[in-house]
């Protein structure tokens, strides 16, 4: 007897559509890197991210069709000009790898946990192994050639102790304590992001075609940058060290290797991670000053990725993610996406 089968639940098929959107970007972006690289060692890094993307889009067009459900367009050969000089330097392509892999970590473990078909739970089991694996050799790559930005370290106290004072919470007024571990961790991650950023702006601002887009993506930089001075103030008055910034690694080609909508959706995902992480982040500060920095920031990349969306849509360039029915619509005889 056919076993009955088990229909993907909304966040099991979200899940598969944003890692075909994200896989098959970054299909575009390592063909180029590999036109580029010379370093034997980051190459084997991106052919063996190229083997897992290449295999995470293929099984994901399986459990599209296995669900009759349309696979997305994604990105493909046509956003992107492999044979377009260099945008970037070797090392800058290992940091990209290091952040990305990262990212990839993050979304992998989500998605187990809210997947509940065992197929799919296996399947993303399988790729958090593959990109264990992968930030593994990218951060190990790091270390050999002394690239990685170690983040600071904390001296050991002499003993257990607990938190006597409200003083612990203070930010604005009177005398605040240092960071905790935790908060120095989250600010060194979220710097290492915005060192990420401001590198891509820089060279997609150099090479875009569209005017809107280079606005946007100048105005991106800026944020990114504000952000970075922002946490760097808060490290010089601990007296602790901040990662390096990678504006360097960019070249002074003005030929795109992108589509305009690739570099802007590359923008928006990154912008939208960010968000996230500005989030996590802010559940676990205690100081009231922190907080508010968070806050505000995470508000200044909210509206960066809305006015983000809204060019893409007047651009014609937005994807519809996997959405409910609109039942008001139906109820009124209307198709969705036909009648208005």
């Amino acid at each position: 007897m056919e076993p009955t089968r088990i229909q993907l639940t909304a966040s099991e098929i979200s899940s598969l559509w944003t890692q075909y959107m994200f896989d098959s970007m970054s299909i575009c972006f390592i063909k180029y890197a590999l036109e580029h690289l010379e370093d034997q060692d980051i190459i084997e890094i991106y052919e063996l991210s190229l083997k897992f993307s290449e295999r995470h889009v293929q099984k994901a067009k399986e459990f599209f069709n296995g669900e009759n459900y349309p696979i997305p367009q994604g990105f493909s050969d046509k956003d992107v000009n492999i044979k377009a000089p260099r945008l970037f330097l070797d090392p800058f392509y290992l940091y990209y790898m290091y952040i990305m892999s990262l990212q990839g970590l993050t979304g992998y473990a989500l998605s187990v946990g809210t997947s509940i078909r065992a197929d799919l739970r296996k399947y993303y089991i399988e790729c958090n192994i593959e990109t264990m694996n992968l930030f593994e050799k990218t951060i190990d790559t790091m270390l050999t050639k002394g690239i990685y930005s170690r983040p600071p370290i904390l001296p050991a106290p002499e003993s257990v102790d607990y938190v006597k004072h409200q003083s612990f919470l203070t930010g604005w007024f009177g005398q605040r304590r240092p960071l905790t571990g935790m908060e120095i961790g989250d600010i060194t991650f979220n710097m290492n992001k915005m060192h990420m950023h401001v590198a891509l702006k820089v060279g997609f601002s150099q090479v875009v075609e569209s005017k809107k887009v280079r606005q946007f993506v100048k105005r991106g930089a800026e944020i990114s940058n504000k952000h970075i001075a922002t946490f760097e103030q808060i490290f010089r008055e601990e007296k602790l060290n901040s990662p390096i910034s990678w504006q360097s690694y960019v070249t002074n080609s003005t030929v795109s290797p992108f589509s305009d909508k690739w570099v802007m959706y590359q923008i928006l995902l990154s912008t939208q991670i960010a968000i996230a992480f500005y989030g996590s982040a802010l559940s676990v500060t205690n100081r009231r000053d922190l907080a508010e920095k968070y806050i505000g920031l995470s508000s200044e990349l909210i509206r960066l990725a809305e006015d983000g969306m809204s060019l893409m849509i007047e651009l014609g360039w937005l994807e519809e993610p996997p959405k409910a029915s609109d039942r008001r619509a139906l109820t009124q005889g209307k198709k969705e996406g036909i009648d208005g």
